[in-house]
C-alpha cells in the first residue's frame, strides 16, 4: 500500500466526509512545486486556493517568520498590542484605493473579515439589509454562507441562514446574464423585496473566485458605486481571491476605476499563514463600538510579520506585472487550444487568475461538469494540480504562484492541454 493510500484510510476514519481533500498528502514544497508523500512531484496551478502568490515557503516570507517566532507568538493585540499590527494597516491604507483617510484591522480568515465588514456596514448606517450576488463566495459561516450566492456545495443542508440577505444577478457567460439586465434585477429587487434605504451594503468580488472567474464589467462595477452613492449604501469589496497582486494590480477592482469603501483581504495577504483584514474609510471603520471588533487571534504577529514581507516581495519583484505576463501566457495558449477544442465554451479572467469553461456545446452553453472532473483527474496523475469552479462545477481555474518560472509555468500548460485531450478521449468516444 502506498504512504498516500495509508493516510486516506486513516482520514475516511477520524476526518468527517463533510471535510473533502485532492487525495494526496503533502510532504513539502517550494515556489511552485510541491511533493506528496509517495515523494511524487506536481506543479501547484492551485496555490492554496490563490493564497500562494508568492509561492510555497518565499525564502524572504520564512526569514521574516522565523525572526518573529524568536520574539513573540501570540499576546492578543487586545492585551498587549504590537507595532508590526500598525506598520501594516499604515500600508495597507497606502495601498486601498481612494484619496480618503482609511483605517484597517486584522482579523484570522477571509469569513471572518466579510463578517465584520457586515458589521461595519451595519454599524454605520444603522442599517439591516445587505445585497449580494449570484454566484458569489463569501466563506462557511453562516453570514458568509448567506451572501454566498452558490449552494452546492456550501449551503446544502445548513440553512436556515441570517435574515436580511438579498441576492441580484451577476453578468456572466453561462447563463448569458448582461450588465443591462443584472442592473434591472438589482432595480426589481428594491421595488419588490427590499427598500434601498434599508440596505446597509452591496458586498461583490470584482472577479467570481468559487463562482467560476466571472470578471464583473467596469460598467457593472461603475454602476453599483453609483446605485450605493444615490442611497447611501456601503459598497464593500470582497478581494480575498482576487487581491495581493494576482490580476495585475494590488487589488482587482482597480481594473474599473471603481473606488469601494471596504476592501476585504485574506489568502494572499500572509503568504500561506492566516491572516485577513478590512480596509476602509476612516469614518465606517470607526463606526463600531470600543470592544465591538476583533478576537482572540485576530491579527496574529506571524501572519503580520508574512504579511509584511509578502508586500516587500510583491513591491521588490514588481509583482503586478509578472501576473499581468503570466496571464497573457496563459491566455495565448488557451486561446490556441480553443481554437481546435470546442469543448472550451469560455475563457476569462484578468491576470494570473484565469480560467476555462468547458461545454458539451458552444451554442447552448450546455455545461460539462464531467469533461472538468476527468481533466482534473488527468492532470492529476500527470503531476499538476488544477481546481474547479463555477455554478456547475464545469470551470478549471489556474492559479499559479506569482513567482513561478517560466519553465514550470509552460511544463504546468502542457500538462494541461495533455489533461483535456485525454479527458475527451475517455468521456467522449
Amino acid at each position: 500500500m502506498s504512504r498516500n493510500a495509508e493516510l486516506l484510510s486513516r482520514l475516511s476514519a477520524c476526518v468527517p466526509k463533510g471535510v473533502s481533500t485532492k487525495g494526496l498528502f503533502i510532504s513539502r514544497a517550494e515556489n511552485a512545486e510541491l511533493w506528496d508523500v509517495d515523494n511524487r512531484r506536481y506543479i501547484d496551478f492551485a496555490a492554496g486556493i490563490a493564497v500562494l502568490n508568492t509561492g510555497h515557503r518565499h525564502p524572504r516570507v520564512m526569514q521574516a517568520v522565523a525572526k518573529q517566532l524568536e520574539q513573540f507568538t501570540h499576546s492578543c493585540f487586545h492585551v498587549a498590542p504590537y507595532e508590526t499590527y500598525l506598520e501594516l494597516a499604515e500600508r495597507l491604507n497606502r495601498l486601498a484605493p481612494g484619496d480618503f483617510p482609511k483605517k484597517t484591522l486584522f482579523v484570522t480568515t477571509g469569513a471572518e473579515a466579510v463578517e465584520n465588514a457586515i458589521k461595519i456596514a451595519r454599524a454605520a448606517t444603522r442599517r439591516p439589509a445587505i445585497i449580494a450576488f449570484s454566484g458569489g463566495f463569501h466563506g462557511r459561516t453562516l453570514m458568509g454562507l448567506a451572501l454566498t450566492g452558490k449552494v452546492g456545495p456550501y449551503k446544502k443542508s445548513f440553512g436556515p441562514f441570517p435574515a436580511g440577505v438579498f441576492h441580484a444577478p451577476f453578468p456572466n457567460y453561462s447563463d448569458g446574464t448582461t450588465t443591462d439586465h443584472a442592473l434591472g434585477e438589482l432595480d426589481r429587487l428594491f421595488h419588490s423585496d427590499v427598500d434601498p434605504a434599508d440596505v446597509a451594503a452591496m458586498i461583490v468580488e470584482p472577479i467570481q473566485g468559487e463562482g467560476g472567474f466571472n470578471v464583473a464589467p467596469p460598467e457593472f462595477l461603475r454602476a453599483l458605486r453609483r446605485i450605493a452613492d444615490q442611497h447611501g449604501i456601503v459598497l464593500i469589496a470582497d478581494e480575498i481571491q482576487g487581491g495581493m497582486a494576482r490580476t495585475g494590480t494590488i487589488f482587482s477592482i482597480e481594473h474599473s476605476g471603481v473606488i469601494p469603501d471596504l476592501i476585504t483581504t485574506a489568502k494572499g495577504l500572509a503568504g500561506g499563514f492566516p491572516l485577513a483584514g478590512v480596509t476602509g474609510k476612516a469614518t465606517l471603520m470607526d463606526a463600531a463600538h470600543a470592544g465591538g471588533l476583533g478576537g482572540t487571534y485576530a491579527g496574529s504577529p506571524v501572519g503580520i510579520a508574512a504579511a509584511l514581507t509578502v508586500i516587500d516581495v510583491i513591491e521588490t519583484d514588481n509583482l503586478c506585472a509578472r501576473a499581468t505576463r503570466i496571464g497573457e501566457r496563459i491566455r495565448s495558449r488557451l486561446e490556441k487550444l480553443a481554437q481546435s477544442l470546442p469543448c472550451i465554451g469560455d475563457l476569462r479572467g484578468i491576470g494570473a487568475m484565469q480560467a476555462l469553461e468547458l461545454v458539451k456545446d458552444r451554442p447552448t452553453r450546455e455545461p460539462d461538469s464531467a469533461l472538468t472532473a476527468s481533466t482534473l483527474q488527468q492532470a492529476q496523475k500527470r503531476g499538476l494540480l488544477l481546481l474547479s469552479c463555477g455554478a456547475s462545477a464545469n470551470v478549471i481555474r489556474l492559479l499559479p504562484p506569482l513567482t513561478v518560472s517560466e519553465e514550470h509555468l509552460q511544463e504546468g500548460l502542457n500538462i494541461l492541454e495533455a489533461a483535456l485531450r485525454a479527458a475527451l478521449a475517455s468521456t467522449r468516444p
